[in-house]
Parts: C-alpha cells; sequence; structure tokens
C-alpha cells in the first residue's frame, strides 16, 4: 500500500513538473522587445527596387518602427497598411517571429513598360494597368513607350499589350520600343531586323504578330531580315512589305 502510495506522490509530481515545464517553454516572455526587422522580398526578377533601409525609414518617418518597442504592442495590421500606401508595394504582410523580429514581406509591383511620352511625362506602367514613379530601380528589360501616350490610353489598353510582352517570351525579347502615332495607332522597333512593324490600332494585335512571325520564319528568313523598312499588318489576312530603297 505504502508502494502504491509513493508510486502516485512520483507519478504527480512528474506530471506537475512537466505541465509547468511545457507552459513555461511555450510562454512568451511579457516583455520581449523586438530586436530587428526582417525583409524578404518576394520577387526580384522584374524589379529591385525595396530594400530594407527604405522600408525602416518610412516606419521611422510614421513613428511606428517596430525595433526597440514591446512586441505585443506592434500591431502588424498598421504596419501593413502603412507600408501599403507605398507607389512601389503591391501586397506585404507582417508578422512576429519567436526569435524577437518582425518579418516584412513585401511582394513588389511589376513593372512592364517604360512610358516616355512627348509631352514631357515619364513612369513605367506595372502589370494591373497602375502608373509607378520613374524613379523606380527596374531591372529587366522594358519595351519603351514614345510618342503621343496619353496617360488613359496607356492604362487602359497598353498595359494589356505590356502584358501579353511579359508572357509572350519570343515578343518580349524582340520588341524593343512601342511609338504611338496620332489616332493611337502603333509602330513597334524590333531588336533584330533593321525595319519597323506597323499595327495600325491596338485592335487584334495578337493575331497581327502572329502573322508577323510567320512572315519572319517563312520569308525574312529566305531573304534577309534587312530587305524591307516597313511591315504593314494593319488589316486582316495581308502583309504590307515596302522594299528598302
Amino acid at each position: 500500500m505504502i508502494k502504491r502510495i509513493l508510486l502516485s506522490i512520483v507519478l504527480l509530481l512528474v506530471i506537475a513538473y512537466l505541465a509547468v515545464a511545457v507552459t513555461a517553454f511555450n510562454r512568451k516572455p511579457a516583455s520581449q522587445v523586438c530586436h530587428d526587422m526582417e525583409l524578404v522580398i518576394k520577387d526580384t526578377m522584374y524589379a529591385g527596387f525595396i530594400t530594407k533601409k527604405e522600408v525602416a525609414t518610412l516606419l521611422e518617418k510614421k513613428g511606428i518602427s517596430p525595433v526597440g518597442k514591446e512586441l505585443e504592442r506592434v500591431r502588424s495590421k498598421t504596419l501593413e497598411r502603412e507600408l501599403s500606401k507605398h507607389p512601389l508595394i503591391d501586397q506585404v504582410e507582417c508578422y512576429k517571429t519567436p526569435s524577437g523580429k518582425l518579418c516584412v514581406e513585401v511582394t513588389q509591383r511589376t513593372p512592364i513598360l517604360r512610358v516616355m511620352s512627348a509631352n514631357g511625362e515619364n513612369y513605367y506602367l506595372d502589370n494591373k494597368g497602375t502608373v509607378m514613379p520613374p524613379d523606380a530601380k527596374c531591372v529587366a528589360h522594358l519595351a519603351v513607350v514614345t510618342g503621343n501616350v496619353e496617360k488613359s490610353f496607356a492604362m487602359r489598353d497598353l498595359y494589356k499589350f505590356g502584358v501579353f510582352l511579359q508572357k509572350n517570351s519570343f515578343w518580349n525579347a524582340q520588341i524593343e520600343q512601342i511609338h504611338v502615332l496620332p489616332g493611337k495607332k502603333i509602330e513597334l522597333v524590333p531588336r533584330v531586323g533593321d525595319h519597323l512593324i506597323y499595327l495600325g490600332k491596338l485592335a487584334d494585335f495578337e493575331k497581327k504578330l502572329k502573322r508577323v512571325k510567320i512572315f519572319y520564319e517563312k520569308g525574312l528568313n529566305q531573304v534577309g531580315w534587312n530587305k524591307y523598312s516597313r511591315i504593314n499588318v494593319e488589316f486582316d489576312n495581308q502583309i504590307i512589305c515596302t522594299k528598302r530603297e
């Protein structure tokens, strides 16, 4: 009987010890201070314009920098809301780590076109049709849009063409410049070949470029890439070429 009692007492003590140990292990110190902020950039292929220093400076200016503050007083949603206002940030997620850091995961805006219009406007256009400031540090090759570019036309129509270029490896590598003529008609300057591609209106641009690519493969590969100065695919089911003089 005595042995059973002693064994029961020992078991109770072990269970109590384990319960206290687990509770103590999982309990975060009430005064745990945020000692660092870790920045994670999810996409760097098309842009590399957000830095940890810029994020830290922005939060300091807003008076909400988490570094040095108690973690329990840091409001992640407030940080996300303020950082999302940055013109170069698309999405942001903030969360605390057990080690006392605040992790900031940033998804940058993806620029797809660089606009340098005849009226002096200079900006990037992202894959959602949103204007980005010209000081964005874009690290990818982008087609440059020139000529009579109205911002409304760029945001509504041209950005769709830019998304197409981004997704189409051949034309993304081939198109260097998009020139907007009066009447919102489009002329393309390719990287390979000394000629211009005249699309006319942007309507059905995928079909038009498909005809150009077939002409590249079956025509220019045979006669030479510099034989024509202009390739016109404005009208359906035809290609009009102007010979170089």
